[in-house]
């Protein structure tokens, strides 16, 4: 765990570094390009340095796609749609006050860096591996800034591998999990 503790502070002080209003509408384009035909997404709200969704959230709204972002109940994620009103929950990400747990089929998520076998390094909660364990059937797309991508991150048997990334430069697809 020490190793990827400093992980994570180097790839938090990067991302900052990284963190550019343009790089994030690429970014949004080009998941909206890739994934917009889908009918609904569960979305993180951006906070600090992440990839902003606020645009992409927008868009997808204004094509009619259901949107679900994140809300911690009982020490786990759940996915709820998208409400006007939002309070400060966990770690002071904004989320809704309520709503029903849904299903959705694309789930977009932050990361603090990836590897090229698709293996995200987070914020050590567990918070999306344990909701992809028990959500197999979405697609597990993450958004980040094109250094964030680095060759091999440590990780465990608990780690969920994403599907696909979203840089400002395009999509980038991972071999097939077994689900």
């Amino acid at each position: 765990m020490c190793e990827k503790s400093e992980l994570r502070k180097k790839f938090k002080t990067l991302r900052a570094q990284l963190k550019d209003g343009e790089r994030d509408s690429r970014i949004a384009k080009n998941a909206l390009a890739a994934f917009g035909e889908n009918a609904s997404f569960f979305v993180y709200l951006s906070f600090g340095t992440e990839v902003s969704t606020a645009e992409l959230i927008k868009e997808l709204r204004a094509r009619g796609k259901a949107v679900c972002v994140p809300r911690i109940a009982g020490g786990e994620m759940l996915c709820v749609p998208l409400s006007d009103r939002l309070k400060a929950g966990a770690f002071g990400i904004f989320e809704p006050e309520e709503g029903e747990e849904r299903t959705c089929e694309v789930a977009l998520c932050p990361l603090l860096a990836v590897d090229e076998a698709g293996y995200r390094l987070g914020y050590g909660g567990g918070y999306y591996d344990r909701y992809f364990a028990s959500h197999p059937e979405v697609l597990r797309v993450g958004l980040c800034y094109r250094g964030q991508v680095v060759k091999k991150l440590p990780h465990g048997a608990h780690d969920a591998r994403l599907d696909a990334i979203v840089t400002e430069d395009g999509v980038r697809f991972f071999p097939p999990r077994n689900t």
